[in-house]
């Protein structure tokens, strides 16, 4: 008989039976509460269609999540026995039973790591697979998936509902005509998801296709784009359709935090230089640096929260990129320096409370030497949660300890998910829930805040501040 999966209603609290049980008496007044995801990569098409599915159990667990298959790939498991599409339209492996067989076999290798614990989740509390997943147990596991998958009750728009989410935001172009969004409106669908406004395909120069995805900005908006004015001129006016269409934020990802006041004369030199395709990697960096500091009075202007995500090599990898493209799990953490990087945006809106403007990063050293006490003392600051890496137990432990003394919680926004992988979200969610339920009883039975203190923290830890931070109520 297959050995029993079982998920420990302790899971993720101290070992300390005080600590744990003030963590399960806070948990369990939030475990329940809505979920508000301010920001993630769920595409919208699987919710714009009321009869629109999830696909295979490949398809929702390997194929479009990178933290899966990035493990597979470091254990020699080549991304086309994943299923994982080529650039070139090459060959890959189409049978999913075989590459759920091929994830099962290694699913060993997620054993005490975040995705281990998501996965869990996943298949214990949404699907309600009681075996353990091995390669024994594959197929048996695979048939149980696929006869749920069938169901109506495991649609996307029927879990959007069970998981109780409040919102939803997803990640669009600058150019995107967001027809998915419209169509979710226009179904009758209560569901509430947002688009996020994401101009990077334009502002950063060396993005691979930038000329075309310039071209295709300078289409939607019906006039060609062959300056920097131009090319504000046309984000100012995509940022007001989005706005149009619910969205309240955006988000700007950059490999460091540089920020340049450049004069109009300067930016324009560079924009012309990249037109002519003479941009150097300077170029690159000054231009990018100055657009999120337009960026940002654009944000006082229009009241759109701005996300600013830091310290990210991205496609380190260049054979994967060449082969598979972005975002297949070759994101590498980079130092980053936030105070000098950033003051000549700070100089101008740190002071301007009617800017939130949300720092991310995936360089945790910075957050205790400069991103708290940036986040503590400038008003249009606030600082993001654990990302990427840092989206662990672990490492939201080491962030609240970094952060919270010195920026104070009310500086900081909450959870946010930032996953493609629709179904990991209350998972996720739950991870942070314990372990914020978990540090707030730490402080509890140290004497530093009192139960009444954590019991109205805990609420704004689960959805509160991302409530508040994003304008979502």
């Amino acid at each position: 008989m297959p050995e029993q999966q079982l998920l420990s209603a302790d899971r993720f609290f101290s070992a300390d039976p005080g600590q744990r049980r003030v963590a399960r008496e806070l948990y369990d007044a939030i475990a329940e509460l809505p979920i508000v995801s301010p920001h993630g990569h769920v595409d919208p098409t699987l919710l714009a269609n009321e009869n629109a599915t999830f696909g295979t159990p490949a398809d929702l667990f390997i194929i479009p999540d990178h933290y899966v298959f990035r493990m597979l790939y470091s254990q020699g498991v080549p991304l086309e026995s994943l299923g994982i599409p080529r650039v070139d339209g090459g060959a890959a492996e189409a049978d999913h039973r075989k590459i759920w067989q091929t994830f099962a076999e290694n699913f060993y290798l997620f054993r005490g790591t975040p995705s281990g614990a998501w996965l869990a989740h996943e298949l214990y509390e949404v699907f309600g697979i009681k075996q353990k997943l091995n390669g024994a147990t594959a197929q048996a596991t695979y048939d149980e998936l696929v006869d749920k998958l069938a169901r109506p009750e495991y649609s996307p728009r029927a879990l959007f509902d069970r998981f109780k989410i409040e919102v939803l935001c997803t990640t669009d172009g600058a150019a995107d005509s967001l027809e998915y969004h419209k169509a979710i409106k226009e179904s009758g669908w209560k569901g509430v998801v947002r688009p996020t406004f994401r101009p990077d395909a334009v502002v950063n120069l060396l993005t691979a296709g930038w000329r075309s995805n310039l071209d295709k900005l300078g289409e939607v908006v019906g006039r060609e784009i062959t300056t920097a004015r131009e090319l504000i001129s046309a984000l100012e006016e995509r940022r007001a359709f989005f706005k149009s269409m619910g969205t309240t934020s955006t988000d700007s990802g950059v490999e460091t935090p540089y920020t340049e006041a450049l004069s109009p004369a300067e930016a324009e030199a560079i924009f012309a230089r990249a037109l002519a395709g003479l941009a150097t990697a300077e170029d690159a960096r000054r231009f990018t640096g100055y657009m999120m500091i337009e960026m940002a009075r654009m944000s006082v202007e229009d009241g759109l929260v701005m996300q600013f995500h830091s310290g990210c090599y991205r496609n380190h990898n260049p054979l994967v990129f060449e082969i598979f493209g972005a975002d297949k799990g070759h994101d590498i953490p980079v130092e980053t320096e936030w105070v000098h990087n950033l003051k000549p945006l700070t100089d101008r809106f740190g002071n301007d409370s009617r800017l939130t403007l949300i720092l991310f990063t995936m360089d945790e050293t910075g957050y205790s030497r400069e991103m708290a006490p940036l986040a503590g003392h400038y008003p249009a600051l606030k600082l993001g949660p654990p990302w990427w890496f840092q989206d662990s137990l672990n490492g939201m432990a080491r962030y609240f300890d970094q952060v919270m003394e010195t920026a104070g919680l009310y500086n900081t926004v909450g959870f946010i998910d930032d996953t493609r992988a629709f179904v990991s979200i209350p998972a996720r969610h739950d991870v942070w829930r314990r372990a914020s339920a978990n540090w707030l009883a730490g402080l509890v039975v140290r004497g530093l805040i009192d139960m009444e203190d954590a019991a109205v923290m805990a609420p704004d830890m689960a959805n509160g501040l991302a409530r508040r931070t994003f304008k979502l109520g």
